[in-house]
């Protein structure tokens, strides 16, 4: 289904439409249906359609002189062409959120452990080397039983709150390290997801569906108007001369390069409330989430494309600025008030309520219920 030109041409959507729209009816609509993820059907495609389709009274030998196309049978062609096109944009929308959101997680990480290098090697003295070996070492540390030992010596005061802080940025330096590099595999993976989908023509199961045609007349139309699109594109773009390229995939990728469309989605139920996914969203967004959960949580936000929309706001509203991130480290590694009528809890019990808060709703999500 491709076709090599020796000439690679400036291909433009303008042209790729332009071809397109000086097929016959039924080439038209053909090509439409395979690229319905970034063309939309026309009224006329519709119309065409409806009058294409088999009578069913011809199965009984009943040929009727007047094809009657009722409302219903366009309000039906309608609904469907409306079904796959949001069903193939909301897949490549939603893909390409997890992408805009990974991102933004790892520019705010990245950023973090800048902050955190630079206090551990001004406020706290550590050499290039040392700062090094915690790099080093991250992939393989242990944080629970650190910071276990880290409040256990604070509690019988057997370190300065200096040496805590220290030995604290340490082990969450490498945590935020570690994070960092799920954060970039994920990122590779979504991306070749995002190739794949927005390579991906409508399936030949699907266009019958819309077009109500048997899988051999659609198979021989396919092939046949597929071919001449490419013939025309390629006469259309005779007059340049570049290396060879694949027609088909070129077609894909001008039109893939269009900004994707953003769709306005409801609260899909994915936590027991708005807000109280809103809370988690928070979380996440922070790079608060335990560690060890943080993986499951990904997953079940990278599932709907409610809680990618909302976080990536939650992302933008951040404070990027090396005061505010300094500020924020320095928060995150204090040792717990020894005074028992401190408000605030250890960290250790924030961390255990957000971990149950967090596997309850992940499982939830997981056990087959995509909300989308």
């Amino acid at each position: 289904m491709s076709n090599v030109t020796p000439m690679a041409p400036a291909l433009t959507g303008e042209i790729i439409e332009s071809v397109i729209n000086a097929l016959p009816a039924q080439g038209r609509v053909m090509l439409r249906l395979l690229l319905l993820q970034y063309l939309d059907a026309t009224q006329e495609d519709i119309d065409y359609m409806a009058a294409d389709r088999p009578d069913p009274r011809f199965v009984s030998g009943a040929k009727p002189l007047v094809p009657v196309i009722t409302h219903e049978t366009l309000q039906s062609l309608v609904n469907r062409v409306a079904q796959y096109r949001a069903q193939t944009r909301k897949k490549r929308e939603q893909i390409w959120m997890q992408i805009e959101c990974l991102k933004k997680q790892i520019a705010y990480g990245e950023a973090l452990c800048v902050q955190a290098e630079q206090l551990l090697r001004g406020r706290f003295g550590l050499d290039a080397e040392a700062v090094q070996l915690l790099r080093a070492q991250s992939r393989a540390a242990l944080p629970k039983p650190a910071i276990r030992e880290l409040d256990r010596q604070w509690e019988k005061n057997e370190i300065s709150e200096e040496d805590y802080r220290r030995k604290r940025l340490g082990i969450d330096y490498q945590a935020e390290l570690r994070k960092l590099d799920r954060e970039r595999k994920r990122l590779e993976t979504v991306l070749r997801d995002y190739s794949i989908a927005s390579n991906a023509p409508l399936q030949d199961h699907e266009i019958g569906h819309i077009w109500g045609i048997p899988a051999g007349s659609l198979a021989a139309r396919k092939a046949k108007f597929l071919h001449q699109y490419l013939q025309e594109l390629l006469a259309a773009l005779q007059q340049t001369g570049q290396p060879p390229i694949d027609l088909w995939k070129e077609t894909f990728r001008i039109l893939s390069a269009r900004p994707v469309e953003r769709s306005a989605v409801a609260y899909d139920g994915l936590d027991k409330t708005e807000a109280s996914l809103m809370e988690k969203l928070t979380v996440f967004a922070l790079k608060t989430i335990p560690e060890d959960i943080e993986s499951r949580a990904w997953l079940s936000i990278s599932l709907s494309l409610f809680a990618l929309q909302r976080l990536s706001a939650l992302q933008a509203e951040r404070d990027m600025d090396g005061a505010a991130l300094e500020q924020l480290l320095l928060q995150r590694t204090a040792p717990a008030p020894k005074e028992p009528e401190s408000p605030t809890q250890p960290e250790t019990d924030a961390q255990t309520i957000q971990s149950a808060d967090w596997e309850e709703h992940i499982l939830r999500s997981m056990r087959g219920e995509d909300r989308r």
